[in-house]
This record gives structure tokens, sequence and C-alpha cells, in this order.
């Protein structure tokens, strides 16, 4: 095996999500002179990010300010907001009342792919280098223990673990500081978390499942900036979950449903 490439930095983002980008982008904004890059394994930022969203505008407005001039693709201000409870598949009630929380006055709904997609331009401008293409395959330690970096996995390897014709070493990537941005089931994250028991006399998290589909509608049949939330069917009393319903512009609607994985039956029964 030979001696792995190295890439040395003053700080590492392992992730090209909403988190990883916005900080990357605020730390160049700070410390100008400091070295960062953003590792993301999907093959460009914001493929792997499916969630449609609801965004409120205020982080946004402090660390882009001028951001409104030339917004996301999918930016749709919200006009309204509704919340529905399903008794079936055919019987609905529409509450009179909006839950506080679920109030989006001011409010956004976006794509957070296409989000992260409009960010990284937005950082690359700034200096940060983005590497779509490169999964971090594990963390690196230094000689006191602590995390100094990150190795990228390598490509071409065979299910028994045999080098293909294509075979290519990852590189190692040094760092001062290496930030974690991978989202709630990260390798990375959970290899740390297990060697340094940071889950340690914490709560424990709340995982869930979701599905989501964008549908393009008939003309007419949308009505751009409307919210929808539902609570009911097909989920039962013991289980906790909902749907969505975002309105886009052209006659697009985002569709989505998720429930909590703590459910007694996988089948919701």
């Amino acid at each position: 095996m030979s001696e792995r490439d190295i890439m040395e930095y003053d700080v590492v983002t392992v992730g090209a999500g909403p988190a990883g980008l916005a900080f990357a982008i605020r730390l160049k904004q700070l410390k100008p002179e400091l070295s960062v890059c953003v590792i993301e394994k999907a093959s460009a930022v914001g493929a792997q990010i499916l969630s449609g969203a609801v965004i409120e505008p205020e982080p946004l407005n402090e660390l882009l300010p001028e951001w409104g001039k030339n917004p996301p693709p999918v930016c749709v201000p919200v006009t309204k907001d509704e919340f529905w409870f399903l008794r079936d598949a055919q019987r609905a009630i529409k509450s009179p009342l909006t839950p506080p929380q679920m109030h989006n006055h001011g409010n956004y709904i976006v794509s957070l792919g296409a989000m992260c997609a409009w960010l990284a331009p937005q950082a690359e401008a700034l200096g940060v280098e983005i590497y779509p293409g490169f999964a971090a395959a594990e963390p690196l330690y230094g000689d006191g223990g602590a995390v100094c970096g990150v190795r990228i996995g390598d490509m071409g390897v065979a299910k028994d673990g045999s080098h293909k014709a294509g075979y290519t070493q990852g590189i190692d990537i040094h760092a001062r500081l290496t930030v974690l941005a991978e989202g709630c089931r990260g390798s990375l994250s959970k290899q740390l978390i297990a060697k340094f028991a940071l889950d340690k006399d914490s709560d424990p998290q709340t995982y869930g499942i979701g599905i989501k589909e964008l549908w393009q509608l008939p003309p007419g049949r949308a009505e751009a900036g409307k919210v929808m939330h539902t609570l009911g069917w097909p989920l039962n009393t013991q289980t906790h979950g909902g749907s969505f319903l975002y309105h886009l512009d052209t006659d697009r609607a985002a569709v989505g449903f998720v429930a909590r994985l703590d459910h007694p039956h996988p089948l919701f029964r």
C-alpha cells in the first residue's frame, strides 16, 4: 500500500448541506485568511438532499443580507397556513385554528437540495473549496488522540475487498479543526460518538422516517405559497407523525409523510 496523499487546511467540513455550507460561509466572512474546504459524498452538492422545507429567513438575512436580489431557484413566500385532521381516506376536518408552531407568516417554501446548490457558489466566491464526490470514511487522530482530519474512502473496491481495475486510493485531509455536518446518521459522527462517549448522560436522539414526492399538478390546481399540515390517518393514535403539502410555483406541490420510529409495529398496525 503506497503512502496516501495529504491535503492540509485550517478547517475541513464534512457535508455540504445547509449547516455545513452556512458554517463555511460564516467562517470565511469572519476570518477570510483561513483555508476552508467542504467535502460532500454526493456527486453534486444538493444531490442527496430531497427534503422540501419551510424556512425562516432571519438566519439567511444575517448570513447573506443581499440574498433576496438573487434568491434560490425554488423560493416561494408562504401565503396561507392550513391544519387538517384526517379521519380516514375520505374524511377530513379542517382546524379553525392553526397551532402557533405551525404559523409560517414571513417564511419561505424551498427545496433544500436547490438551496444547497445555490449556497455552494456563495461559499466558493469567498474562497471555500468544495469537493463533491469525496466520501469521508473515517476520522484521523493526532498524537494526543484528538481528531486532526478525515480520510477519504478508497474507490474501486469490490465487495470482497479486492481492488478493481479502476482502484484509487483515498487521500487524507489534515486540518486544525474538523467540523461534522453529516446529518442525523452520519457515519463519522457515529464513530466519534462511540469513541468519546458523547452520548453519555444524554437523552437519546429521536428518529423518524419520511417520504416526499414532487407533483406537477394540472394548471390552476396549485395555490403558490399555501402550506398544509395534517395529523391522523393513516397513523393510529399511538404513532406520532403526519403529512405535509407545500404549494410551489408553476403548479407544483411537494407532498410528504413523516412518522417517528418509536411506534410498536413496523406496519403501523
